[in-house]
């Protein structure tokens, strides 16, 4: 059985792209980056969804953004509520959300860990929808990374290829959904709000709050985290 780093937020998209690593029959490494982010009751699922997925380790990684800024995700600066979402998910521009770098430092560590396990295999869950506001979601960022870690690494040079899996890069959110119904996930475990309350509970108005809402509506399916 081959390994596998998966990078697990704690969102519907991560846990549904570990477990689609899983049915391919990966072992499962996961790495969870606490990057400073204000939401980090993300954490949490990520742990919860961790053991649910079986994982042969679990790695809580402190790599904190925040002392950069840059994002209202790692600073006081107000999240982005209740914009249209158009066909292809929220409108095209770059949102305040997104963290500068992020998916390169996050891919970054999860290479550094998948050489040392003497692994090939990284899966992400970046998907269609994150192309127009998060430039590194993008397929040609992915595949940029995967030349750039044949180069930099010694497995690299010495032959083996890299592959950073992104299953969900072509997918909507409802066909993520109905994908992860299909492998039998419990997103109520998940956890997806920018900017959630106190206690943890969603904000319902935030872009990621928007496109979840969407998906579980267009699947016809109640989103099981609300309903706890």
């Amino acid at each position: 059985m081959p390994d596998a780093v998966v990078l697990l937020s704690g969102g519907l998209d991560s846990y549904t792209a570990a477990a689609i690593a899983r049915a391919d029959g990966y072992r499962l490494f996961a790495l969870t980056i606490r990057y400073g982010q204000r939401h980090v009751r993300e954490i949490d699922a990520a742990r919860a969804v961790a053991a649910a997925l079986g994982v042969e380790r679990h790695v809580v990684f402190d790599a904190d953004l925040s002392r950069f800024g840059g994002s209202s995700l790692t600073t006081d600066a107000p999240v982005p509520k209740d914009r249209p979402i158009d066909r292809a998910g929220i409108a095209a521009d770059i949102p305040s959300t997104y963290v500068p770098a992020r998916n390169t430092v996050f891919l970054a560590l999860s290479l550094a860990w998948a050489e040392t396990l003497g692994s090939q295999d990284i899966f992400i869950g970046v998907n269609a929808l994150d192309y127009s506001g998060y430039p590194d979601c993008r397929s040609e960022f992915i595949e940029a990374f995967e030349r750039m870690a044949s180069l930099a690494t010694s497995q690299g040079v010495g032959g083996a290829r890299l592959h950073i899996h992104a299953p969900l890069q072509h997918l909507t959110k409802v066909e993520i959904i109905r994908k992860g119904m299909e492998l039998g996930l419990d997103y109520g475990l998940t956890h997806s709000c920018y900017d959630p309350g106190p206690e943890g509970r969603p904000c319902g108005h935030c872009d990621s709050c928007t496109l979840r809402a969407a998906g579980f509506a267009q699947a016809g399916i109640a989103d099981p985290l609300l309903l706890r």
